[in-house]
């Protein structure tokens, strides 16, 4: 680092005394184009005549960065006119003019005052002009020209990305791209090598390589193996200058991580597996693991198991877990200890998906023997049959023997077995079983016709461990015996025209059996020997277990005979075979000329003179009708509503009492009898409700039965207001109660005019104005009175 400083530097200097020396060289002359010429000799003597310009310049060039003590000199201006006396000024006006750049406006030098840097403006455009000094008269027309900043090497070069992250799959080829990586540089690419960028690899050799021009990062080494090192950290460098010495430098990391292929076959960390199960256990149960290991991962890792050989191919089976990638062995049937005693597997693990690129890498798969030890387990009975069919005939005495039933203990041991029915598949308890040999017999008769099967249970235990039991299911069929006689197959009842023509058939029968279809059909009819020769009908056997009867007479009369009964005998096919006799009730009935039946009664005779049938039915209706109605109507005529509450025209209340002398008062009881106030009807304690009917007669309780005439107004109006609020019977309205006391103890007293001695007009009102505000209606009555009185 300290020589690239001192190159930088030497650089620097070496720009500045070249930029001064040819900006020395290229001033501005201001003179007329004819007036002066520049001589110059060209190739082999030849002269060269060059017409003078009043402007000649070219661009100025600056140094970007440069830190030296004095402002740099950018170049100076020179008019031809300019005679060195002071007179003439130059001007600088444009881009960074009297900020950057600044003039002396006697000798024209142009000087930068600030460090430029050409990354931020590359170049700056100015007007330069020849004034007078004293009357700023534009001497020459202005002028413009170009200060470029020059480019020197100080931007490192830097990447896009501080840091990169690739993956490429393992085991790739040499030189197989992994990743491109970018770095840019601030300075001008036009000019020198200072953004011409060349890339390095710093660290991650010998794994991987950089093209220096490009920045593509590239695998140097094959077979790089994932298992073994899954990532990289590579470092890469960017320098300008073409790489030499003194240029700058950037760099980034990458982080390269190789990808998984299926490079890898599974393999079983042991040749044998030593697994165990009892024979107890059920098909479907696990009973142990196995794993392969394979060292790839995803996909590239599946590991499928199954069982190619050995002697318990057809008793376990094997299932993979892909979650933990193990071969889960189960139980596929029953075992046996007695039987067998151990089993041998041959198990393969092998890979789901195979890369053809690296089959020669195979087999990918491996093997492995698995082991199986069948434990003893203290099992239960077992019976010869998984279930059993008997037969027995039915009404067989009771005894009978059904069948037989036997189980084992598989143990070696060989338990004794004791047997025993499951009451709840024999609740009518139609059977027993010995315990000791299982033998089943009848308890009572059975009947095929009440069910034809019967399904039990039998319980077979060890007699030692009554904990080990096994059930079996029983099917005993109950054979049929021809016990039922056929009948008819329904409630039949025939109806015979009375003018039916010999021979005519008008029922066809069947019969029914309970019996089973062996001791059933065909059945066959006939009428009883005694009355084969019957007059009136006769029986033809259809041979399809149905019958006809016909008329073997014309002529049949109901006012003679209207119901007629033919026994029929009804024979099955039955070994022996059984037979019953049914009535078939036939009934003369009228019919019309077609045959239709028209009545089948007898009073139909006695009657169609008359009405009918119906027609009578349908006047007692009317009959019964019009009875309701007259009733009903006089119901309620009885129920017609009373006034609510009777007052009987003896009511003292509605009289009016008239007498002439005055009352003595309220201390007078003489002068009015109190007991014209009660109610004639209230004297027992009961006032009748005419509203409703009362639920319950009110009976007045003894304590609240008025007094006699001499009692105290004070106790009969509590008697009243008891009698009132207890009264159950009393009307839900309101009535009037009334009463003739007015209360003592007033401090206005009374204004009964019972308890005046004297007339109206020996009364003084006028204590009435000192009663208040409410006695003010009652004072001004009376006081206007009295006050009137005077005024006349």
């Amino acid at each position: 680092m300290k020589e690239d400083h001192c190159l930088h530097a030497a650089l620097l200097c070496l720009g500045v005394l070249c930029c001064s020396q040819a900006l020395g060289t290229e001033r501005l002359n201001h003179s007329r184009p004819s007036l002066h010429g520049h001589h110059e000799k060209g190739k082999e003597g030849q002269v060269l005549h060059r017409s003078k310009r009043g402007w000649v310049w070219n661009q100025f060039f600056v140094i970007e960065e440069y830190t030296g003590p004095d402002p740099v000199l950018v170049g100076r201006l020179h008019s031809d006119i300019d005679s060195g006396d002071g007179n003439i000024k130059y001007i600088l006006s444009g881009e960074g003019a009297g900020i950057i750049f600044v003039i002396d406006d006697k000798s024209g030098n142009i000087h930068a005052t600030k460090t430029l840097d050409r990354e931020e403006r590359a170049q700056y455009t100015l007007t330069a002009q020849a004034v007078d000094r004293n009357t700023n008269r534009p001497l020459e027309p202005p002028s413009e020209f170009i200060v470029k900043v020059q480019d020197i090497n100080d931007n490192p070069p830097e990447f896009l990305h501080e840091n990169y992250h690739a993956n490429v799959p393992e085991r790739s080829n040499v030189g197989t791209s992994v990743i491109q990586v970018t770095a840019s540089d601030a300075d001008d690419p036009t000019y020198g090598n200072s953004a011409k960028l060349v890339y390095s690899i710093l660290e991650g050799q010998p794994y991987f390589s950089v093209e220096a021009q490009t920045g593509i990062i590239r695998t140097a080494l094959p077979n790089m193996d994932r298992e073994a090192k899954e990532e990289y950290h590579v470092v890469i460098q960017a320098k300008d200058m073409g790489g030499h010495m003194g240029g700058l430098s950037g760099t980034t990391k990458v982080t390269i991580t190789l990808t998984d292929v299926n490079d890898n076959p599974p393999k079983f960390p042991q040749s044998v597996y030593q697994m165990s199960v009892s024979e107890a256990a059920v098909p479907g149960e696990e009973v142990g693991r196995v794993k392969a290991k394979d060292p790839d991962i995803g996909e590239n890792g599946l590991v499928a198991y199954s069982i190619i050989d050995g002697d318990g191919m057809d008793m376990f089976e094997i299932t993979t877990d892909y979650e933990t990638q193990e071969g889960v062995v189960k139980l596929k049937k029953t075992l046996d200890y007695e039987t067998k005693k151990s089993y041998s597997l041959k198990v393969e693990a092998a890979n789901v998906h195979i890369d053809p690129k690296f089959i020669s890498n195979g087999p990918f798969k491996d093997t492995v023997t698995v082991k199986i030890v069948v434990e003893d387990a203290d099992e239960p009975p077992v019976f010869l049959k998984p279930s059993y069919i008997f037969e027995v005939q039915e009404n067989a005495a009771s005894g009978t023997v059904v069948g037989k039933v036997h189980a084992k203990d598989p143990d070696a041991a060989n338990s004794a077995i004791r047997y025993s029915i499951d009451r709840h598949t024999d609740l009518e308890r139609y059977f027993f079983i010995n315990a000791e040999d299982g033998n089943i017999k009848t308890i009572k008769a059975l009947d095929r016709e009440e069910m034809a099967w019967h399904n039990i249970s039998v319980f077979a235990v060890e007699v030692h461990k009554q904990h080990q039991e096994a059930k079996v299911p029983i099917a005993i069929k109950v054979v049929d015996i021809n016990d039922n006689a056929p009948k008819f197959a329904a409630a039949y009842e025939a109806f015979v025209c009375e003018n039916a023509r010999s021979n005519q058939q008008f029922i066809t029968i069947s019969a029914d059996d309970k019996d089973d279809s062996a001791n059933g059909p065909r059945f066959i009819f006939s009428l009883p020997p005694e009355i084969i020769h019957n007059p009136n009908f006769t029986l033809r056997d259809n041979r399809d277990n149905t019958a006809s009867v016909l008329v073997r007479r014309e002529g049949f009369s109901r006012q003679k005979q209207d119901l007629y009964l033919l026994p029929i005998v009804i024979s099955d096919g039955g070994v022996p075979p059984l037979s019953s006799t049914n009535t078939l009730t036939i009934r003369v009935c009228g019919c019309d000329s077609g045959g239709s039946l028209l009545s089948c009664n007898a009073e139909a005779y006695v009657l169609n003179a008359g009405l009918s049938t119906g027609a009578l039915i349908a006047i007692l209706a009317c009959i019964v009708i019009l009875l309701v109605i007259v009733v009903l109507f006089v119901t309620l005529k009885r129920q017609k509503k009373e006034p609510l509450i009777v007052f009987e025209e003896e009511d003292v209340r509605e009289n009016i009492i008239t007498y002439d002398d005055e009352g003595g008062g309220e201390e007078d009881t003489e002068a009015f009898d109190i007991a014209t106030l009660q109610n004639p009807d209230g004297i027992n304690g009961f006032i009748p409700r005419k509203d409703i009917k009362p639920e319950y007669q009110y009976l007045p309780r003894p304590g609240l039965r008025p007094a006699p005439n001499s009692v105290d107004v004070d106790d009969f109006i509590n008697t009243r207001i008891q009698e009132a609020d207890n009264d159950p019977t009393a009307p839900p309205y309101d009535s009037i109660q009334i009463y003739g006391y007015e209360g003592r103890g007033s401090v206005a007293g009374s204004l009964s005019s019972l308890e005046s001695a004297t007339t109206d007009s020996d009364l003084d009102y006028d204590y009435l104005q000192n009663w208040g505000p409410r006695f003010k209606k009652l004072a001004d009555l009376y006081g206007s009175k009295d006050t009137f009185d005077d005024d006349s």
